[in-house]
């Protein structure tokens, strides 16, 4: 299994995935076609989640996104909070922009969705 990195775009976010259990996801996420960018980064967590370090964080800054990629960003985390429940270290680390209770709501979201705790980080 590789690193998954990808540029970030004007529709697309940045994101780095990396196999020692060092997620990141960030930017603006409003691809025309949500399957198409997020079926790549839930086929690499799928994997990854078979075998998954002791610990794993994930650091999402996403400043928008849209609905297609609101529902493919909640399978990834689900796959994520599977590890957890099998005892396995697992950090959410979401950050949003100082005012930006949209993106603050939508990860309160996930968190009661997912029954895992998140740690919310506001940045200015």
């Amino acid at each position: 299994m590789e690193n998954l990195l990808i540029a970030s775009t004007k529709r697309t976010p940045e994101v780095s995935f990396n196999t020692d259990g060092r997620l990141k996801i960030s930017g603006r996420s409003i691809p025309e076609d949500p399957s198409k960018f997020y079926d790549q980064l839930y086929e690499w967590t799928f994997h990854y989640c078979q075998n998954a370090k002791s610990n794993t964080t994930i650091d999402i800054s996403l400043e928008y996104f849209n609905s297609g990629s609101s529902k493919a960003l909640l399978h990834i985390l689900r796959a994520l909070a599977d590890i957890a429940k099998k005892g396995k270290q697992l950090s959410i680390n979401w950050y949003y922009e100082e005012g930006d209770d949209d993106i603050l709501e939508r990860g309160e979201y996930y968190e009661s969705i997912l029954d895992v705790q998140f740690n919310f980080i506001e940045t200015e």
